[in-house]
């Protein structure tokens, strides 16, 4: 991990841009430091890790992800991210500890999204059964952004989502004040829309009274109600 960390340290600091670093932290309302560094620049580092650091097997990929992860900046937060997202054969079960820590550490949506529909999402889709229950307790769970997991999650499945499981989460939401929920639930629904707009044109209508006004415009923005 030493080799790659500092690997990882030299290129992000060569591409970096401290003028840009202060602009997007201050985008990202965050205090963490940033490099500055633009996707493109971040893509190539993360070609060369897959080409220098391969991942053999899933205790290396908790550890790489881990690795990346608690280091001090949000590029390498990013890079981590990346990691779990892209070793797929990996994104199972026995990693939803992983992807937690990651959304309750993250804490804000440039960290939480793309671990939320691209690894728990992921393991949801395959896995629906046992990710079941932690998903029914995430819904209800404090930490803000552990519900909206549980609501964006469903996203990218397609003809594979369980309607009966999202619409119940979103309407366990609804009556949140909540920016990220609200916002969450519209981009739920708007996402499922694409493969069953009249079930989701009939659930919006039917519940119309319990959504925020954010919530019903952002899942009715491709139907015609």
């Amino acid at each position: 991990m030493e080799d790659l960390l500092q690997f990882v340290a030299t290129g992000f600091a060569a591409a970096g841009d401290s003028h840009r670093a202060a602009r997007m932290a201050a985008y990202m309302k965050t205090d963490m430091p940033f490099y500055g560094i633009q996707k493109a620049g971040r893509t190539a580092v993360w070609r060369e890790v897959k080409r220098r650091f391969p991942v053999e097997d899933n205790r290396a990929y908790r550890r790489m992800v881990v690795a990346l992860w608690e280091q001090p900046h949000r590029e390498e937060k990013y890079l981590a991210i990346t990691v779990a997202r892209h070793h797929r054969r990996f994104i199972t079960m026995e990693n939803m500890p992983l992807y937690e820590r990651l959304i309750v550490e993250g804490a804000w949506w440039d960290l939480v999204d793309d671990v939320a529909i691209n690894c728990v999402g992921t393991v949801l889709r395959t896995e629906r059964a046992a990710a079941r229950p932690m998903l029914e307790a995430w819904v209800d769970d404090e930490i803000m952004w552990l519900r909206r997991t549980s609501l964006i999650a469903h996203l990218k499945h397609k003809d594979e989502t369980d309607q009966q499981m999202l619409f119940d989460h979103c309407l366990r939401r609804a009556h949140e004040k909540e920016f990220f929920i609200r916002k969450a639930i519209g981009w739920a629904l708007r996402s499922y829309a694409r493969t069953a707009p009249d079930a989701v044109a009939s659930f919006l209508l039917e519940h119309r009274s319990e959504w925020s006004g954010l919530t019903f415009r952002e899942a009715a923005k491709h139907l015609e109600l």
